[in-house]
């Protein structure tokens, strides 16, 4: 496989075609190696249009959401949320630390919460031969943010939940953005929730996808009053 091909094939074919244009991004894209965070026996599909397993089965770990999410969600999430080079950044599901190794290229410090141990390893290891020491692996349960402290002016859910978590929206910073993909199968919404000064915040569905569930995440009840 040419790999420098395969990359310039998924940003020109599967990346910008979606909309994602942002020179920034793109530029991002072909320099972080995707193929670096890519488990062995997955290589050939490292610039695939597809989920990508980490552990175990293809199907247990989607069921698990312990997969890297397409090339294309990917780049469009980083695309939405504009990190700035002076900003903080938590991550919820780390998974191989691809996505945090992207942040961390744009922000000034990125906290990447993952709570599957073997992934936790597998994030820190590739992170380290990339060189990238402006993000910290953390092992810990997002969805009860004990593993967060402080505030962040970027937060980032790296799979999809039900409903945007209100304990996730009172860790912002005034202008920050949180982005999650948010709702049920067949379709889910990418959203961005932004924080005002007033201390409300505003809501922006921009397009839609499906994405495997973070874990722990409660689910909305299937019953109506």
């Amino acid at each position: 496989m040419n790999i420098e091909q395969a990359r310039f094939n998924m940003i020109e074919q599967q990346i910008r075609p979606w909309n994602v244009l942002d020179t920034s991004v793109l530029d991002l894209l072909a320099e972080v190696k995707r193929e670096d965070f890519v488990p062995a026996a997955q290589k050939a599909l490292a610039f695939a249009d597809m989920e990508i397993p980490l552990l175990g089965s293809g199907e247990t770990a989607m069921n698990l959401g312990q997969c890297m999410l397409e090339p294309r969600l990917e780049a469009r999430m980083l695309q939405d949320l504009a990190v700035q080079p002076h900003e903080t950044v938590l991550e919820i599901g780390t998974g191989s630390g691809y996505m945090a190794a992207l942040l961390a290229k744009k922000a000034q410090r990125v906290v990447s919460l993952e709570v599957v141990p073997e992934l936790v390893a597998m994030a820190r290891t590739n992170l380290r031969n990339a060189g990238i020491q402006n993000v910290e692996v953390r092992e810990a349960d997002g969805s009860k943010v004990g593993g967060a402290d402080g505030n962040f002016d970027v937060i980032i859910l790296s799979g999809s939940v039900a409903e945007v978590p209100d304990q996730l929206l009172r860790l912002l910073n005034t202008g920050g953005r949180l982005g999650a993909i948010v709702g049920d199968e067949p379709v889910m919404r990418a959203t961005v929730v932004t924080k005002a000064p007033d201390g409300s915040f505003s809501t922006a569905q921009g397009w839609d996808t499906v994405a495997p569930r973070l874990r722990n995440f409660p689910e909305r009840s299937r019953f109506e009053f």
